[in-house]
């Protein structure tokens, strides 16, 4: 990418952040992103939500709040009939209405393979911009979603689970993160992201990167979907999913006691997870209650950013 210097460039893509953000105004800056990808559920509505929950995402991570949206499209026109397509437009268009956002239009290919995501654009004031890159040693780490979604969709793919087994992935995967963005705006935290392809542990070590510190994870605190511990011992381990763990095993040390399964997951490729939050420890408690009141689906600390070699992760 190239290196910008323009002063109303606020984010760019040097900080590995989820979205970009441009001042407008001294008080109004734009946050924009863009996600797609392909089915990971079979049906065609649930996938529509999920790709537009995944692209909003991105711009709750920032402290944003969204505006409109412009569809993009992948579809195989001779394999599969316009009326899935309708289903998965109508699921993205849901999805972007409880954001309150509009969607204003799009672009469509003929492809091999169907996609579906969006381009999401929101605004935040530069004041309250949340990024990830500036954690401090101290900070307790807040996630507001639980692990699993990559190995479960995995296993929905070579029968190793049923629709029925993936019904609570869904219902996390179509969850939008804006009551977790609300609290973390109404409590101040110092950074957050949302956990997605990377994993767990790849947007935490991204985080880590960017700020300069170290953390230490307990297992024990991460919270898992019912079912992802049952299909990784079963063998649904996603190709992104090992990848991952390829590429982030030099930076992460596990203990000795940590069970191989947990090792996984908690490299495990997500799709619209939740935000992980590094906020002051004497506030963690009140983003905690802050996040319950929001009804998020967890509300869990899982560690702490620690001093140490930065992009470093120990899990205990």
């Amino acid at each position: 990418m190239p290196t910008l210097t323009d002063p109303r460039i606020l984010v760019d893509a040097s900080t590995r952040d989820d979205a970009a953000v441009y001042r407008l105004t001294p008080d109004r800056a734009i946050v924009a992103t863009v996600d797609f990808f392909t089915p990971i559920v079979d049906d065609a509505y649930d996938f529509g939500r999920i790709a537009a929950a995944n692209a909003f995402s991105d711009v709750y991570a920032m402290g944003g709040t969204p505006l409109l949206a412009l569809n993009l499209v992948g579809w195989p026109r001779d394999k599969l009939p316009y009326e899935l397509l309708g289903d998965v437009l109508r699921g993205g268009a849901d999805i972007a209405r409880e954001a309150g956002a509009f969607v204003l239009g799009g672009h469509s290919v003929d492809d091999p393979e169907p996609k579906y995501g969006m381009v999401a654009i929101g605004e935040v004031h530069p004041d309250r911009i949340v990024t990830l890159a500036r954690a401090q040693a101290g900070d307790a780490l807040v996630l507001t979603k639980p692990i699993g979604t990559g190995v479960l969709s995995t296993a929905l793919k070579r029968d190793l689970a049923t629709a029925a087994d993936l019904a609570p992935a869904v219902t996390s995967m179509t969850t939008l993160n804006a009551g977790a963005s609300r609290a973390m705006l109404a409590v101040g935290v110092h950074a957050a992201t949302d956990v997605t392809g990377f994993g767990l542990l790849g947007h935490l070590h991204n985080m880590l990167s960017a700020s300069g510190v170290a953390a230490a994870l307990e297992a024990t605190s991460v919270p898992f979907l019912r079912g992802a511990v049952d299909v990784v011992e079963r063998g649904a381990i996603p190709g992104g999913t090992k990848r991952n763990r390829e590429a982030l095993s030099p930076h992460v040390t596990f203990s000795p006691g940590v069970p191989e399964v947990i090792r996984v997951l908690l490299f495990d490729a997500q799709t619209s997870g939740g935000l992980l939050i590094a906020v002051p420890e004497a506030r963690a408690a009140a983003l905690v209650k802050a996040l319950e009141n929001e009804k998020t689906i967890v509300a869990q600390q899982i560690g702490r950013v620690v001093a140490g070699t930065p992009g470093t992760i120990t899990v205990s």
